[in-house]
């Protein structure tokens, strides 16, 4: 039996690309095919669910849904371990993924579809994937199609006018405190990748792809553009570090990005889910923010909070002054009725 397995995605999936990242730096035999024109009946035959990434194991199992695939390789091949050392670090570094991709999803689906000119180079860039090689007619008739159909989807992230400064404030903020955050280290929790930079990094690389988020990122975030580049085939430069060396530049990300802006968010989101509502109004940092409920990370809160409800007391009694500082303690409790 071959050993390799077979991940089928897209380069414009945040989270396929984040699969692939992780495949890579464990040095996990993979073979990365393109969910195309060619190879959609084959990605069909084993998809359960009409999503990507899809990854198939070496036995013929179909794994789908990007955090429980790592997970899944994680233990299978336990080393290099993505999990840093310091209990701190390592459930900060969880909490990163987890914000990654959901809040940070904002920004890279926002982006991509909210201005002409990025809906066109990523309806073109998608639309090449499903035509007929050399069909030039066919390709711009789906480019227009998934720029329509897309940009009519972009409530389901929160996108709308009301919101859009807010998630492009955010975005750009978040750039700044991580380009300060990397300027002295390779990965961001020390010399190399953890949970927390694959879900930051699906979303930001795939962002940077785009004509506004690559203009965003190249003006102001030299270090995270080093990132981005690294992150493509990550590797081991060193250990992770402990908090104590990590907090000074990476708790001002978790109290703006996290605790500010991603925990109210969140914790509406279950509340809302909970009670049946069409939509929901949170106030974030002073400001509406309005969208219809996400059932999907509503699961993914709860997921986290379980593993929260898992630490030992003595790696609780570390956490959690760092998560109250951050105003991130109440979501991982389970406040506002999550």
């Amino acid at each position: 039996m071959s050993d390799v397995y077979r991940l089928y995605g897209v380069e414009l999936s945040p989270y396929s690309v984040k699969v692939r990242s992780h495949l890579r730096y464990k040095g996990v035999p993979h073979l990365w095919i393109v969910r195309d024109a060619e190879t959609t009946a084959e990605y069909q035959a084993k998809a359960k669910l009409p999503i990507i990434p899809l990854l198939v194991t070496p036995e013929g199992e179909a794994w789908q849904d990007s955090t429980p695939i790592m997970e899944a390789i994680e233990a299978r091949f336990a080393s290099p371990s993505i999990d840093p050392d310091d209990p701190v670090a390592a459930f900060v570094s969880i909490l990163l993924e987890e914000f990654g991709d959901e809040w940070g999803n904002k920004w890279m689906f926002h982006l991509r579809w909210a201005r002409d000119e990025d809906a066109l180079s990523a309806g073109g860039r998608i639309a090449a994937t499903m035509a007929k090689p050399g069909d030039e007619g066919a390709r711009i008739a789906i480019r227009e199609k998934v720029v329509e159909r897309m940009r009519g989807r972009v409530w389901f992230v929160g996108s709308s006018a009301e919101t859009a400064a807010r998630i492009e404030r955010s975005f750009r903020d978040a750039i700044g405190l991580l380009d300060r955050h990397l300027a002295t280290r390779p990965y961001v929790f020390g010399g190399r990748p953890s949970w927390g930079d694959f879900g930051l990094w699906g979303q930001v690389y795939n962002a940077w792809t785009d004509p506004t988020g690559s203009a965003w990122i190249e003006s102001s975030g030299r270090h995270v553009l080093d990132w981005i580049h690294r992150m493509l085939w990550p590797r081991a430069e060193g250990g992770f570090e402990s908090w104590s060396t990590l907090a000074a530049t990476l708790e001002p990300f978790l109290a703006s990005q996290v605790g500010a802006l991603f925990c109210p968010w969140t914790l509406a989101n279950a509340v809302a889910i909970e009670s049946g509502s069409e939509t929901f109004t949170v106030d974030l940092a002073g400001e509406p923010f309005s969208q219809k409920p996400q059932k999907y990370h509503a699961k993914s809160l709860r997921a986290l909070q379980t593993r929260y409800a898992a630490l030992s007391a003595g790696d609780r009694k570390a956490v959690d002054p760092v998560l109250e500082r951050t105003g991130c303690l109440e979501a991982m409790r389970g406040g506002g009725g999550a």
